[in-house]
């Protein structure tokens, strides 16, 4: 694997998010909808103030890269919008950085396992910093507790079952790259825009993995009833039948309700973290 520059690697972050929030995604804030708390504006501005964060993750320890890009974030947007895709993209970046010889799933599996107490304390912080909804606790590590004596993978590693961003930490990002790089490569095989790749990606993921965010909120049996809904849209052909076309719309209006309690914004979070594996192995080439 040939390391990034510190620019690509800011370039690949940021188009990773824009090209997530771009694409008409079932129950996410999007190009033409937004909910009452948070607008597409916002997530477009979050994909640019974490630019300078970035150039810096290949030298950077991981916590630290995950906490500047969250307080820049909070400067400009009160909500928060990018949580679970800088803590899926920050040990990604750094592994991009590496002059290694392994590819990048090898290579992020070793900056996982070099993560420290250090920056468990910063992602803890970022976390209470942007306050995401439907967090919960751990019985065993609250992210609200600040004598953090365990490593951030390790504390990942804790909360797996109920957070697939935490999973990921704990699995060197399977879903990532065995989900979601693997449907985001092969849909591109057959001569589809890039959003629409997303949307087809993001549906890949659902089928296959109940979002969290969903659980969380709702419990698991909703959760997997969204993502039996998603794979039967699959069934339809989605982004490549007009039944499928006209299924993810009716999806859409199902998964969106006045608190959006069935948000599926973590697997929004895998499709980014995808988003950017692609654009890191493909050398950033054009795309829209």
């Amino acid at each position: 694997m040939i390391p990034l520059t510190n620019d690509k690697i800011a370039w690949a972050a940021q188009i990773a998010c824009l090209l997530e929030v771009c694409a008409e995604k079932p129950g996410n804030v999007t190009r033409h909808k937004d909910f009452n708390d948070t607008c597409f504006e916002d997530f477009v501005i979050s994909a640019a103030a974490i630019g300078p964060a970035f150039q810096r993750a290949a030298d950077a320890p991981v916590g630290e890269t995950i906490i500047q890009a969250v307080r820049v974030t909070r400067r400009f947007v009160g909500g928060n919008t990018n949580l679970g895709i800088v803590l899926l993209l920050a040990p990604l970046a750094k592994a991009a950085g590496l002059d290694h010889s392994d590819a990048l799933r090898l290579a992020v599996g070793s900056v996982l396992r070099s993560l420290t107490v250090d920056d468990a304390r910063l992602a803890y912080e970022a976390i209470c910093l942007a306050h995401p909804a439907g967090m919960g606790t751990v019985e065993q590590f609250d992210v609200r507790e600040r004598d953090v004596d365990i490593t951030l993978r390790e504390a990942m590693t804790e909360a797996r079952d109920w957070d697939a961003v935490a999973r990921e930490y704990a699995t060197d990002f399977a879903i990532t790259f065995e989900i979601g790089l693997t449907a985001l490569l092969r849909i591109l095989e057959q001569s589809v825009g890039m959003l629409e790749a997303v949307v087809q990606t993001f549906l890949s993921i659902l089928a296959q993995v109940p979002d969290t965010l969903i659980a969380r909120k709702r419990g698991i049996e909703v959760a997997c009833e969204v993502s039996d809904r998603a794979g039967e849209v699959l069934d339809m052909g989605g982004i490549f039948s007009d039944r499928g076309q006209k299924e993810i719309k009716r999806l859409d209006l199902t998964l969106r309700d006045e608190k959006h309690t069935l948000n599926p914004g973590t697997t929004a979070d895998l499709v980014a973290a995808a988003l950017f594996v692609y654009l890191v192995e493909n050398d950033l080439p054009p795309l829209l």
